[in-house]
């Protein structure tokens, strides 16, 4: 088939790619001049394991080219998807800018049956303002041609979003039109030949999909976190509880880990732009409102446990930095806990040592002014001399290190975990000081009576 995607991001370019894969014939618009001048010299704007390759692979067979010519990319594909940013407005709304100039681009230009597929995440409703769009400028022209309009939300994680698309657990398909629904389940037949996952709902029910998939898993994350600050006090451990609740099928073991808070470039702005939706409408979510107070609140845990430590005189010491990105295999800066901690200890004049294995362009790109930040080679590189070892994205090249030699570059032993990586009896036996999240804190009994003496984390919490 000959698709268009409109749209050079993570969720475009993958899908453009992922397509391509597929023996389509697929032209990928984007108006940033410079993105598309870097993926035609080869290049990739993001960070995706295994994307580069498979963009070189497609582009080479000639079915995935990239252009900023609208009047073409209208022309060339029959399906036409949508996959705009739609970021948060200052009022937690999604910004809908992006995905309704790409509507009026098609009205101005088709001449054609289209079907307009959002793939973007859009508020419930933009499907039917999609088609007003398009209809609109259609009636300028004077032009009848029949068009239709679908919302096809995607459900790709960072880091695997690849193997998402190839591999969906569910195809979710809003349409009316039967042509349109004929055509989109041709395109992704070889995707779900063993077993056919594709969802076929109204327009309004695949729109509302992605944000209450994406306001669950938030919910998951926030409570199991806010579990996690009370396990520490009543001396329970929320690895152990995270099995146990696991086990139970109705529940399940995906996001439950306890840490410092999800960050990202959906789950914070779904859940305000949900919340935003719902209050347009008369109605409160009460429970989301939660979710996102509590994920806040989360980001600044491991800020509380290195003030407790210290006596919060942080002056002139220096912190090693492991993982800048939200979550592994990314290097999406986005709401990312570590630039709250960043900010904060530089502001108490403290300075950073910081190793992401992807994330550090990225990183100096969105906090340029970050005096007293720096990078380092590698994750020994930024241990020399500093007086403790802060973890903030759970990357595999941080799972087993060598914890004799971080003992010998490090000025003080004592490694704050907020993605709780390591064991908290092994590393007492390795002499460090260790303080996880929702974990058996190890630290020395000459400390113990300062950090009883003040407040925990989890009443810091409460009280902000």
């Amino acid at each position: 088939m000959k698709v268009t995607v409109i749209g050079s991001g993570y969720v475009g370019l993958v899908t453009a790619t992922c397509l391509a894969e597929y023996g389509n014939d697929v032209l990928c618009l984007d108006v940033d001049t410079s993105k598309i001048e870097l993926l035609n010299q080869g290049g990739v704007p993001i960070y995706e394991p295994g994307l580069e390759e498979m963009i070189k692979r497609n582009r080479a067979a000639s079915r995935l080219r990239f252009t900023t010519n609208i009047a073409e990319s209208v022309a060339h594909g029959t399906i036409q998807f949508i996959a705009v940013g739609t970021p948060p407005n200052e009022d937690g709304s999604a910004d809908m800018q992006y995905v309704i100039a790409a509507a009026n681009h098609i009205g101005r230009h088709m001449n054609t049956y289209k079907v307009i597929v959002n793939k973007s995440t859009v508020p419930v409703g933009t499907g039917d303002e999609v088609r007003a769009v398009i209809a609109a400028q259609l009636a300028l022209r004077g032009l009848n041609s029949s068009f239709a309009v679908v919302a096809n939300p995607e459900f790709l994680k960072e880091g695997a979003a690849i193997d998402d698309f190839m591999r969906p657990d569910r195809i979710v398909i809003g349409c009316n039109d039967e042509t349109a629904s004929d055509l989109l389940h041709a395109l992704y037949a070889p995707f779900v030949r063993n077993h056919d996952r594709i969802l076929l709902m109204d327009l309004r029910s695949a729109e509302m999909t992605k944000y209450a998939a994406n306001a669950m898993l938030a919910t998951r994350i926030s409570l199991m976190n806010e579990l996690a600050n009370l396990a520490e006090i009543l001396g329970a451990d929320i690895e152990l509880v995270r099995k146990g609740i696991g086990a139970d099928p109705r529940i399940g073991y995906h996001f439950l880990y306890a840490g410092v808070g999800y960050g990202g470039s959906c789950f914070p702005k779904d859940v305000q732009a949900l919340q935003r939706t719902a209050n347009e409408n008369g109605i409160q979510l009460r429970v989301l409102a939660a979710v996102e107070h509590a994920n806040l609140a989360q980001k600044s845990v491991i800020i509380h446990k290195i003030n407790q430590r210290f006596a919060g005189n942080l002056t002139g010491m220096h912190f090693a930095l492991w993982g800048l990105a939200f979550k592994p295999n990314t290097d999406d800066m986005r709401d990312a806990p570590s630039r709250v901690l960043i900010e904060y200890l530089l502001a108490q004049g403290a300075t950073i040592a910081a190793y992401d294995p992807v994330a550090m362009s990225e990183a100096q790109r969105v906090m340029p002014n970050a005096i007293g930040l720096h990078y380092g080679e590698g994750p020994l590189a930024v241990l020399k001399q500093a007086d403790a070892l802060v973890v903030m994205t759970e990357w595999k090249a941080f799972r087993s290190p060598d914890f004799a030699e971080m003992k010998a570059l490090l000025s003080q032993a004592i490694i704050f975990d907020g993605r709780n990586l390591y064991e908290p009896q092994y590393l007492a036996k390795q002499g460090f000081e260790y303080y996880p999240i929702g974990r058996e804190q190890i630290y020395p009994a000459s400390i113990a009576r300062a950090l009883m003496a003040q407040p925990s984390e989890y009443d810091a919490l409460n009280m902000a």
